[in-house]
């Protein structure tokens, strides 16, 4: 009888496995799911799930209202670089960001250096939606928040689809877009592999 080592492992300690050293980073605008789709995925890959936001209030000792009250946007985002690089350390997990991070140069050279970057995308309904569910959006304290959700929208989807892989969120089970995810990491895995053994 050969050796269990030889026997096919499940697909998804696989595909961790061809993660290497690189973080899956969930990037997107607020309401897209990168929380609840993040925990899920995690979950199913026995991966680490990061809350980039989370870190960022830990590491500040307040919470993201209260850092944009008292310091400004500037300042949240400088910290926010600062800690998603730290995380960006060579173990593999899960880290959901904040709406803004990706639109930092600095921070999307990072992600690129290590680890696989996923844009989860939802329509202005689905978004609205959900970030209506809760008042501690600082970006949305305005006198028209759809207006405003639409401004980033326009602004943000651009860089966003810089990511390498592209997620529709939708209103399904939270499941079946991280079993999306998974699926299109392996594609993009095996696009990547296939790159190496022929480069052009």
């Amino acid at each position: 009888m050969d050796d269990s080592s030889d026997e096919a492992k499940p697909a998804d300690t696989a595909l961790v496995d061809r993660l290497g050293t690189r973080t899956i980073v969930l990037v997107g605008l607020m309401g897209a799911g990168k929380t609840s789709v993040g925990k899920r995925l995690a979950a199913k890959l026995q991966l680490p799930f990061i809350d980039a936001d989370a870190e960022i209030e830990k590491a500040a000792n307040a919470t993201i209202p209260e850092i944009f009250a008292k310091h400004g946007e500037a300042y949240f985002r400088d910290g926010e670089r600062r800690v998603i690089r730290r995380l960006l350390d060579g173990r593999p997990k899960v880290l959901a960001t904040g709406g803004g991070a990706f639109m930092s140069e600095e921070t999307r050279e990072a992600i690129a250096a290590g680890a696989i970057s996923i844009w989860l995308r939802a329509d202005l309904d689905i978004l609205m939606a959900r970030v209506r569910k809760r008042s501690n959006r600082p970006l949305l304290q305005t006198a028209d928040p759809e207006a405003t959700m639409r401004g980033l929208m326009d602004q943000r989807y651009p860089v966003y689809a810089k990511a390498d892989i592209h997620i529709l969120s939708r209103d399904v089970a939270h499941d079946v877009v991280a079993d999306e995810t998974i699926r299109a990491i392996d594609a993009f895995l095996t696009e990547e592999e296939a790159a190496r053994r022929n480069p052009q």
